[in-house]
């Protein structure tokens, strides 16, 4: 009997959110090992943790033995392991959209607002609680100032990012927005990805997955 899925994860992070969807639209349940980024001078710091992710990042999954890490490597892995329902179009184009907008998020907005950027830019270049509010909110505005008008303008977009389904694009993009509810970004300029949000909130996959819905949550 094969090891069951075991996912390394902390509530609040964007990444391990994303995964959690994933799971939940695939309608895997894994063993949840729970990671605090702040407590003890960061768990993700510790040996026993290195030993699983070198990175000491969140989150990883580890499938019969083979630990991954790096949360797209991570859907991309469960969309070929467990192909339905689909996170991906079946045509080329829809894939590349699909995977530009969940980049846009992934590879622009959340690396330079990642925890780790927010601690070095305290400790090193002693910025202040407002001021690193201030850079996430610059990102965040930036990033979704693109995604909005991407999505207005396409005939491709749905109820969702493409379409009428949950694709890998509104996952990485909800969890993104929630990051910017958390720095009080205003959000009234982007109203298709509001549009976007509360359409993929309703859908249980999504709701379950929210950081406040996990029994790490504090």
């Amino acid at each position: 009997m094969a090891d069951p899925l075991t996912l390394y994860t902390y509530f609040r992070s964007s990444a391990a959110y994303r995964v959690r969807i994933a799971l939940n639209l695939k309608g895997l349940k894994p063993d949840y090992r729970f990671i605090h980024l702040l407590k003890d001078g960061g768990q993700q710091h510790s040996d026993a943790y290195k030993a699983v992710n070198p990175q000491n990042l969140v989150p990883t999954l580890v499938d019969n033995g083979h630990a991954i890490s790096q949360s797209l490597a991570i859907i991309e892995y469960l969309e070929e392991t467990h192909p339905e329902p689909p996170l991906l179009p079946k045509d080329a184009f829809g894939r590349a959209r699909v995977r530009q907008i969940a980049y846009a998020v992934a590879c622009d907005i959340h690396p330079v607002n990642n925890l780790r950027v927010l601690q070095h830019l305290k400790r090193d270049f002693g910025a202040t609680d407002d001021q690193r509010t201030n850079w996430q909110k610059h990102w965040i505005a930036l990033g979704f100032e693109a995604i909005e008008t991407l999505l207005a303008q396409s005939p491709e977009t749905g109820a969702y990012c493409h379409g009428n389904a949950p694709t890998l694009a509104d996952i990485c993009l909800i969890p993104q927005m929630a990051n910017a509810r958390r720095v009080n970004l205003d959000l009234v300029p982007y109203p298709t990805l509001l549009r976007i949000e509360q359409a993929a909130l309703a859908h249980p996959a999504f709701a379950a997955a929210q950081p406040m819905e996990q029994p790490d949550a504090e």
